[in-house]
């Protein structure tokens, strides 16, 4: 109850405000009855004290620290019974509650102050009540809508019409996902939100509000949870204030059923996400029996067999964090989440999968692109910069040719992968590694894999008897340092290590060789050699018949 509505229970007839009449707005929710001296510190937020001041009658003016102690405690209001030990109410306390907007009440001596303190509490009693009520009535209103299938578009209306105000559930990014009845300018100045990631602003509490200056709109924001998470919010237009306990109330109803909608959203998600990376796996893997299956398969998923595809192969870089296996692959998990959201958003003719720690993008393109390259480099570049934006990460791409029609995208899937990798061995980060056409790899493939294996033997022979950690620092020492055509501080940046570093394992390099490695016949030697073992390493190395 608010301080003006007290006043209409029975007990208190004749009652009147006398001083602070700006707080009568003030909410009670506790109402206590004492005439102890110590008083003030038993005393509680939100709380009424009525008393018959037996304690102050011989020096009233105690009653300023008492109004002064209960403002800023954050209590209701003040009703004392005049004309029994107090004659009147001296007129500094009536100054300090004007002064404070603090409501003192005069109660008049024949009202009994324990049926003023009843009466208050049954009222506050049944109003709580009538709240509740309300509350399991629209829970159930709501729970009803959402068991039906109605969608979170038609519950967003029903919030709305419930509670007056227009409302917007948005995703943990602050990207809308279902309006109820907003205006084209209102739906403008919410997208704002997302595209300038307003997200990042909000606080972490269960419920909260802002403004935004270029609308002048009052924005009330609910966060709502699943299973410990934050799965988005419920943005509600306009000004709530939480002493509105009908509204507040029906909106957390409405939140917890977002949640149990969002819940049965995301494990639907997941089971077609399931199923669409099921078949990616063995489409790449070659275990569907024929073409046509293949081609059959893949229309559930919009891709059609006569259409041009590029492939790329994307990874987060690094160790995601200090936790657990499953800790870091839900970390992973948020990261492809996001992506795919973005991707849709840009390209309805873009598909994601996962193949392991690995995500897959495969873009539709037509011959038109002239410039097939530049086309994916800003795609994925948008990517990279949205991920560094959102989980300060860093996410690699490599990316295959041009796959002229579906059943090449096996093909395009395999080269975006060897791109991935080799940019990986060069020790990059955050990179968009195309692939080479491998004319080289390709005479490769026609000589004998002994010749091969006798070559590179020969060649790295001094280096591969190290034992396995001083062989692996010193060949991808060497190997950086040939792939950024020798400079040393490159090296050093990509490796992650000091410049003198670099120099001493080169060093270690040319004594384990005989030669200097800077020397131009020794570098194509030596590159070659090293081209080939990661060749020969490689589980789909194949020769041609």
């Amino acid at each position: 109850m608010k301080v003006k509505n007290v006043l209409d229970v029975p007990a208190l007839s004749g009652s009147r405000v006398i001083a602070g009449v700006t707080g009568i707005d003030r909410e009670v929710l506790h109402v206590n009855m004492m005439d102890a001296p110590d008083i003030a510190r038993f005393l509680k937020q939100d709380e009424m004290l009525v008393t018959t001041a037996y304690h102050v009658r011989k020096n009233p003016a105690e009653l300023v620290d008492l109004v002064r102690h209960m403002d800023s405690q954050g209590c209701a209001a003040l009703g004392i019974k005049t004309k029994r030990f107090l004659q009147e109410i001296p007129g500094e306390v009536l100054g300090e509650g004007d002064s404070l907007g603090f409501p003192i009440i005069e109660i008049p001596a024949d009202n009994s102050l324990g049926d003023i303190v009843n009466e208050i509490l049954s009222s506050i009693l049944d109003r709580r009540t009538n709240e509740l009520k309300e509350a399991l009535e629209t829970h159930k209103r709501f729970t009803d809508h959402v068991m039906r299938g109605k969608g979170m578009e038609g519950l967003m209306r029903n919030i709305a019409e419930t509670i007056d105000h227009p409302v917007v559930l948005l995703d943990p990014y602050a990207k809308p996902i279902a309006y109820s009845n907003v205006s084209t300018r209102l739906k403008k100045g919410i997208g704002e939100l997302y595209f300038k990631d307003f997200s990042a602003y909000f606080p972490d509490t269960p419920f909260f509000s802002f403004s935004i200056v270029s609308d002048r709109e009052c924005y009330s924001v609910f966060v709502v949870h699943t299973h410990e998470k934050r799965a988005g919010y419920l943005l509600v237009m306009g000004e709530l204030h939480p002493t509105d306990h009908g509204k507040m109330l029906t909106i957390e109803q409405a939140v917890n059923v977002i949640s149990f909608e969002l819940v049965k959203e995301n494990a639907l998600k997941q089971y077609s996400k399931r199923v669409k990376n099921d078949f990616f796996f063995h489409f790449t893997e070659g275990l569907y029996h024929s073409d046509d299956e293949v081609v059959s398969r893949a229309k559930e998923f919009s891709l059609q067999r006569e259409a041009n595809y590029i492939c790329a192969a994307g990874k987060v870089d690094g160790s995601l964090a200090e936790g657990s296996y499953t800790q870091n692959q839900r970390a992973i998990d948020a990261i492809y989440e996001y992506m795919e959201d973005e991707v849709i958003r840009l390209s309805s003719s873009t598909h994601l999968f996962t193949k392991g720690d690995l995500c897959v993008l495969i873009f539709e393109v037509k011959d038109t692109v002239e410039n097939i390259n530049a086309y994916a480099r800003s795609s994925l570049g948008l990517v990279q910069k949205k991920i560094e934006q959102r989980f300060q990460r860093s996410l690699s791409f490599g990316v295959s040719n041009i796959a002229r029609g579906l059943l090449q995208v096996k093909n395009a899937f395999k080269e975006a992968e060897r791109a991935m990798k080799t940019g990986t061995l060069a020790g990059k980060h955050g990179f968009i590694q195309l692939y080479q056409t491998k004319d080289i790899e390709e005479l490769l493939r026609i000589i004998p894999r002994e010749d091969l294996q006798e070559f590179c033997a020969h060649s790295l022979k001094p280096l591969l008897s190290r034992g396995m950690d001083k062989e692996e620092t010193l060949l991808q020492t060497l190997f950086v340092f040939l792939e950024t055509h020798c400079q040393i501080s490159e090296t050093a940046k990509r490796l992650y290590v000091h410049r003198n570093t670099v120099v001493y394992r080169l060093e270690k390099c040319e004594e384990l060789l005989g030669e200097r490695v800077s020397d131009s016949e020794v570098t194509i030697r030596l590159r070659l050699a090293l081209r080939i073992r990661h060749l020969l390493e490689a589980p789909e190395f194949s020769y041609y018949d």
